[in-house]
């Protein structure tokens, strides 16, 4: 496995797919106490095609390094790598507060996002009742508790125990300081207002039982985008491993579509009204709002 040096941090990525492939690269950006892992399927279908990179963030998963404090920091190694494999534009696609480094580079450097897909993820933190209660026991706790009550409340009802506490033993091994940091750095996140300056198609794709970053935050967002699809799945907030199938497929399906504007009014108002819907139904929307 390849790793770069980057500010005294080693950061470990794959970098698969022909050269020559179809269209720029793919590049992939995991969540908060995740790892490139969460990626396989859609590395393992992208990559027969086209090139398809992917990295564990500072501090995660096979990537030293801690002590980064903000999540425009992350963005800085995530550039410093596509610097490095000679990357000048490629489509970004973050989940959770990988979105958040998604946003982050393609409002810093928007030249180098042709596209942008956002999975799970939100442009300005706010809290419900539940998740403020746990972010202020989060001093209070066992360290590995406060990690298995985040990661155990981000599935959907009825996915597989086992899985679930492979993730949890899995998160649970990211080193306290950059948990802690990183979860003050997302909290602290907040581009809601400069959105608008991303011109790049942008995808959202949301589970429709996501309680970490509920679906009516990510409508606010995508009501501030100029060019945006709204698409909800019938999962919670880890897509890629709950619905990895849906996801590969609705990013395949935008990336290959013809470049072009979406109606920004159509899309969130057709998707508000969808998520209403699915709430007085009491269940999730699966089919794709545009």
């Amino acid at each position: 496995m390849p790793q770069l040096e980057v500010d005294g941090a080693a950061l470990t990525y794959d970098d698969e797919g022909p050269r020559d492939g179809d269209g720029v690269p793919l590049v992939f950006v995991h969540g908060w106490t995740a790892d490139r892992h969460r990626w396989d399927h859609q590395s393992a279908h992208f990559a027969a095609r086209r090139r398809v990179i992917r990295l564990d963030l500072r501090g995660h998963g096979e990537s030293g390094g801690a002590g980064v404090r903000t999540v425009a920091e992350l963005a800085a190694d995530l550039l410093a790598l596509l610097d490095h494999l000679g990357v000048r534009r490629c489509v970004l696609v973050g989940h959770s507060m990988g979105g958040m480094i998604a946003q982050t580079v393609a409002l810093s450097h928007p030249g180098r996002v042709e596209r942008l897909v956002l999975v799970n993820s939100i442009a300005r933190m706010t809290y419900s009742r539940g998740r403020g209660l746990l972010m202020g026991a989060s001093t209070l706790v066992p360290f590995k508790m406060f990690v298995a009550a985040n990661i155990r409340r981000a599935f959907a009802p009825g996915h597989p125990k086992d899985e679930i506490d492979a993730y949890v033993a899995s998160s649970a091994g990211t080193p306290r300081e950059v948990v802690m940091t990183l979860y003050g750095a997302m909290r602290a996140f907040d581009v809601l207002d400069r959105v608008r300056e991303i011109q790049a198609p942008t995808l959202m794709i949301h589970g429709y039982h996501d309680i970490q970053l509920p679906v009516r935050q990510m409508l606010r967002m995508a009501m501030a985008y100029p060019d945006a699809v709204v698409r909800i799945i019938d999962a919670g907030h880890e897509l890629p491993v709950e619905r990895p199938a849906e996801l590969t497929a609705a990013i395949d399906a935008f990336v290959t579509d013809r470049p072009g504007g979406a109606d920004r009014a159509g899309v969130v108002e057709e998707a508000a009204a969808a998520d209403g819907a699915g709430e007085a139904e009491g269940a999730g929307r699966s089919e794709r709002i545009v």
